[in-house]
């Protein structure tokens, strides 16, 4: 199974990661975490560029650099993952493109999902996890922390990112599951495991 977390800056996508592999790994599953863009050699150079290199970055370069990223990443690491029968969880996945460089740096999102089909080679997680929340709450929780490239495009950049996620889950319910971020992480935990026992994942 191939399970993927998005959304704004600061929703906590990446604690509910953690909480989830925590959960799998005692029930002795076998569990593969990674995280876009990132996960080998070259995305995580990648990686480094996209959020923390002082150039100006073309909208259209920016898309393509986390294509690129993607594509090495799912064949390096993800697809052998599911090869082996592993459950992956991705702290981020092909949608985040869909709501950063789509509804934040407005670029043509049927351009991008064909982007994102070639780069995947059409892989799907079989769920995502939208952890939903207003762009004020997410910036006052990372309050004090040095914001990366990306971050700093500031509170209406976030507020059409989460548009554009909003928009996936209109488009893919059944894949695309809005979760409410702003209550408890322990209660965002149980919902999740709640959703995935229905799914066939205990």
């Amino acid at each position: 199974m191939f399970i993927s977390f998005e959304g704004i800056d600061g929703c906590g996508k990446t604690t509910q990661l953690e909480l989830l592999e925590a959960h799998l790994k005692q029930r002795e599953y076998s569990v593969c975490r990674t995280r876009e863009p990132g996960g080998t050699s070259l995305a995580e150079t990648i990686r480094n560029y996209l959020l923390h290199s002082p150039d100006s970055l073309d909208a259209r370069a920016e898309l393509l650099l986390f294509g690129a990223a993607r594509a090495q990443h799912v064949a390096e690491i993800i697809r052998p993952a599911l090869a082996r029968n592993e459950i992956v969880l991705s702290d981020r996945f092909a949608d985040s493109s869909l709501a950063y460089q789509g509804g934040g740096l407005g670029l043509d999102r049927d351009f991008i999902r064909v982007l994102n089909s070639f780069a995947t080679d059409n892989l799907q997680p079989n769920v995502t996890f939208f952890l939903d929340i207003d762009p004020q709450i997410g910036q006052s929780r990372r309050a004090g922390e040095k914001a990366d490239r990306i971050e700093a495009r500031g509170i209406e950049f976030q507020n059409r990112v989460r548009i554009g996620f909003q928009e996936i889950e209109r488009e893919e319910p059944q894949r695309f599951l809005v979760l409410n971020a702003d209550q408890t992480r322990e209660e965002l935990h149980a919902e999740i495991l709640a959703i995935l026992r229905e799914r066939g994942l205990d």
